[in-house]
């Protein structure tokens, strides 16, 4: 059985997608419901809160990083088991990869490649337009109107009105909606006690906020218990997805005869710093043979052991100074890393990777310094590996995304080979490190849309550990 969905989108940015996904999430367990959480695009943060709620892992669909074909298993793979799930958008419906012409994904214009439309299309479930009601008033039916037409492969199921000021604006909100045929699940009045902290990327981290993310997800779902019908939004779910459930064993060539009990171990940066990451690395990290442990480099050292280390996303800058006096750890990554242990670092693991981030020590791997700018790099990256590493071959192609304020001091340094080539706007550039064992980038990837690299990072330390045990 296909767990149905409802789409949670919105006309543009900050009309209040993720209050409303994450307590309709939590407001459908709260009544009973097994929900899955998950979220459109590459964001890390909402998945956090998107967990709380749902009291199991949210996940992420990215046509972009996976590719289209991917979006249908990982949704069954992440929903087996669950009544219903909740998928939440990214900025408005039709918002996507920026392409070069005004065509959409089918040569039409429509939902871009990475939008929210086009993962509503791919699962075939309604989208619940949720509507930042304040200056609105008769013309809603107008914005309605376009959304619901604009793309006849996109089903507008239904509305969420946020943010409304009167009961005399709900009124006339509803009169407007009611013109254009599209049903009012929900009314959310104005109120400003639910702001979450946020911060150059976006907003803080849910484990980063702790008890007070607990409290907000907490507001959150009574909020919508309250005023949301989740009779409504049952009855509206639905989903056509065919294809059977994305497997990590099938994607690795693994086994499952518990041969793990025995493979390398694969130690993955967890705690305040490192909390970019996406459940499917750590089930493939297992399906190719890897036991898995999480630490915090701001508390732990190393496990006994280790013949892999993967080092995250996540805001180090923020913990600069906490990562800096566990010189135990700085030392002994510094000292596995000469030796050839192979790491994977991403973003924030290629700035623990360098001598310095922001005048704190890391771990001089990467004769470098990095520091905090005022510039935000951020946008898909269609990218080539110039390098043969522990994850990929030299010419192997990839998506990715670059999202960071940070910058290195030099972007070329002897001794290491750059790990990526991309084109933007006709600009070239050459991206990353690749030496001995490490692969250190700005360049967000997904692991399920490239398993081979896993199967290939297991492989090397399952080398590494034979060469050192």
């Amino acid at each position: 059985m296909v767990t149905p969905a409802v789409v949670i989108a919105a006309p543009a940015s900050g009309s209040g997608k993720t209050t409303i996904a994450t307590g309709l999430i939590g407001a459908l367990r709260a009544s009973g419901d097994r929900v899955a959480p998950f979220k459109v695009g590459p964001d890390y943060i909402d998945p956090g809160y998107h967990g709380l709620a749902a009291g199991r892992v949210g996940r992420n669909l990215d046509p972009v990083l996976v590719g289209a074909d991917r979006i249908g298993p990982l949704y069954r793979h992440g929903s087996a088991g669950c009544d219903i799930a909740v998928v939440e958008g990214v900025m408005g419906l039709f918002d996507g990869k920026i392409a070069d012409s005004a065509a959409g994904v089918d040569g039409a214009w429509g939902a871009a490649e990475g939008s929210t439309a086009q993962v509503a299309g791919l699962l075939g479930a309604p989208v619940v337009l949720v509507v930042d009601a304040r200056g609105h008033s008769q013309s809603l039916a107008a914005v309605l109107h376009g959304f619901a037409t604009f793309d006849r492969d996109v089903r507008i199921g239904g509305v969420i009105l946020n943010r409304v000021g009167s009961a005399r604006h709900e009124q006339v909100l509803r009169q407007a909606c009611e013109k254009v045929g599209v049903p009012v699940l929900g009314v959310v009045p104005r109120l400003a006690e639910l702001a979450v902290p946020s911060r150059h990327l976006g907003l803080v981290t849910a484990v980063e906020h702790g008890g007070a993310a607990t409290a907000a997800v907490a507001a959150m779902t009574e909020l919508i218990a309250r005023h949301v019908d989740l009779a409504a939004v049952r009855t509206l779910a639905s989903s056509a997805v065919t294809a059977p459930a994305w497997d990590p064993v099938v994607e690795v060539g693994g086994r499952r005869d518990g041969a793990a009990a025995s493979g390398p171990v694969v130690a993955v940066a967890g705690g305040a710093a490192f909390t970019f990451g996406y459940a499917e690395h750590r089930e493939l990290l297992e399906a190719a043979g890897a036991r898995v442990h999480v630490f915090d480099p701001a508390t732990d050292e190393l496990p006994d052991g280790v013949s892999g280390l993967v080092l995250p996303g996540g805001f180090p800058e923020e913990h600069a100074a906490a990562l800096a006096a566990n010189s135990v750890l700085l030392t002994s990554v510094r000292q596995l890393a000469r030796r050839g242990l192979p790491i994977h670092a991403e973003c924030a693991g290629l700035l623990y990777l360098t001598a310095a981030l922001d005048g704190h020590r890391m771990t001089r791997v990467i004769d470098v310094e990095a520091s905090f700018g005022s510039t935000l790099t951020l946008g898909y990256r269609e990218a080539v590996a110039l390098a043969p590493s522990v994850l990929f071959e030299a010419g192997d192609r990839v998506a990715g995304h670059e999202f960071h304020r940070t910058a290195l001091g030099e972007r070329a340094v002897d001794g290491w080979d750059p790990a990526w080539g991309w084109r933007v706007g006709g600009v070239a550039t050459r991206e990353g490190f690749v030496g001995g064992g490490v692969h250190a980038s700005y360049l967000h990837t997904h692991p399920a849309g490239h398993p081979a690299s896993i199967r290939r990072f297991v492989a090397a330390a399952r080398e590494f550990e034979i060469k050192n045990g």
